[in-house]
């Protein structure tokens, strides 16, 4: 088995197969360093630790995850919380970097034997088709390599081979919500005790804890505008009016270690088999941010595929693989509707200029959020979709 992509789903993947005792190897074109390092979200849903545990692979998660379940939403009308863990089916996220994760998935996979071939990229999966199949690529010193297996599973994003491979019948579903946020990586202990959504005219803020010491912070951003232009003094002062700080308590102010843009797009390829090569993770779908859902369904998806794979290679039962994409599917296009509710509820319009339609989705998000106070079947349908994939 060759596995591209050592990511969440590549690596909980390459564990799962080498535990059922199937031979795999994973191809990184990055190095070690850098996806130990790359901090990116740091939501895992209920259903991610739980697969973690069933596989025995949630011990840093125990050790240094902390336990989340209230969010609070800031309006001009005031604030109010949602306690989500104790609505719908009473279930909270864990807050654990993304990176931690990795580093964990990592460190179990080496534990098991398992070969990973770092800065090596993965140029073209070849014979798909057949029973056979390969993966072009060029080795750290620029040596072309190729690598066959009975399966490949692309786990390498939506830029990575296995998706410039993907054959004419694939059909790539996109969907840009033509929002852009900058994202803030702050040296500053969190502000509040919860996820906080600021709903300003201004545009959205977010407020969304990391560790004691690091706080995750969104600005709504105008697209095309370069990351850095402007100083840490103006942002701070942006957050503080968006986040309402003046009403609510000041913010916990330090320096950005991070800044980074985000265009809130979607998208889905379908199918996500294309004979013996398989999508999971980023390759699979890209959901816009609003709702942290994109690494709980990269573990979710990772999980299916190799109970799928084990049941081929090991007992000769392909069912699960020929059933493999309509079972994610049905979970990635859940996950991206709640995706699109959560992000029409947060944000203005990205138009500058105000006019009638602007004026009526702000009232459309007006009535969203009031709804969301008051109501107990609206807040138990927010906290069911806000936790699960």
């Amino acid at each position: 088995m060759v596995v591209l992509g050592a990511g969440p789903a590549g690596l909980l993947l390459g564990n799962l197969l080498l535990a059922a005792g199937i031979d795999c190897v994973i191809l990184e074109r990055a190095s070690r360093s850098h996806i130990e390092n790359r901090a990116r979200a740091g939501f895992l849903a209920p259903t991610t630790a739980r697969i973690l545990e069933r596989h025995g692979l949630a011990d840093g998660l125990h050790r240094h995850g902390s336990r989340h379940g209230t969010c609070e939403f800031r309006t001009g009308e005031g604030r109010f919380r949602l306690d989500y863990g104790a609505l719908g089916q009473g279930e909270r996220h864990y807050v654990y970097p993304q990176q931690n994760l990795v580093t964990d998935l990592l460190g179990h996979y080496l534990d098991r034997g398992g070969r990973v071939h770092f800065d090596t990229e993965a140029l073209s999966v070849h014979d798909a088709d057949g029973t056979r199949p390969s993966v072009s690529a060029r080795e750290p010193d620029g040596r072309p390599s190729r690598w066959s297996a009975r399966y490949v599973a692309g786990c390498d994003g939506r830029h990575g081979a296995a998706r410039r491979s993907l054959p004419p019948g694939a059909v790539r579903h996109h969907h840009d919500h033509g929002v852009t946020w900058l994202g803030l990586l702050a040296e500053a202990p969190p502000s509040l005790d919860a996820v906080g959504y600021a709903l300003h005219e201004r545009g959205f803020a977010g407020h969304m804890a990391r560790t004691p010491e690091v706080t995750r912070y969104y600005l709504q951003w105008r697209r095309g505008t370069p990351a850095d232009a402007w100083s840490e003094q103006r942002i701070w002062d942006e957050l503080d009016v968006r986040m309402y700080a003046p009403d609510h308590g000041p913010l916990h102010r330090g320096p950005f270690a991070e800044r980074g843009l985000f265009d809130l797009t979607c998208e889905v390829i379908e199918p996500l088999r294309h004979g013996s090569l398989f999508l999971a993770g980023d390759a699979a779908s890209l959901l816009a941010p609003a709702a942290a859902k994109g690494a709980n369904l990269a573990v979710l998806e990772a999980d299916i595929l190799a109970e799928a794979l084990t049941g081929a290679l090991t007992r000769g039962d392909a069912s699960g693989l020929d059933a493999y994409s309509d079972r994610c599917l049905a979970h990635i296009w859940r996950a991206q509707e709640f995706t699109g509710w959560m992000t029409r509820l947060l944000h203005a319009a990205p138009d500058a200029d105000a006019d009638a339609g602007s004026f009526f989705q702000a009232g459309l998000r007006r009535s969203r959020i009031a709804s969301l106070r008051t109501s107990r079947i609206h807040q138990d349908w927010f906290a069911e979709n806000y936790v699960g994939v």
